[in-house]
């Protein structure tokens, strides 16, 4: 006897997949920057954009001190 039963799991929810989604406002020549890199390259605005936060990230120092004085 065979089982032609059609098996579904649950699906992983949203977020699950270690990525976050949300929305950001960039100025227009900003994305116009991003859009030529990923015209020249083969990569999706989104994988850029991932690249450059990441490269940020991790060139990103806090300084100690900050002060609102400007000289």
């Amino acid at each position: 006897m065979t089982n032609d039963n059609l098996i579904i799991r649950p699906k992983k929810a949203k977020g699950e997949d270690g990525y976050k989604v949300f929305s950001i406002r960039i100025k227009e020549e900003i994305v116009t920057q991003i859009d030529s890199i990923s015209a020249q390259t083969g990569h999706s605005r989104n994988e850029l954009i991932g690249t450059f936060l990441a490269y940020a990230l991790d060139k990103c120092i806090i300084e100690e001190t900050y002060s609102l004085r400007r000289k």
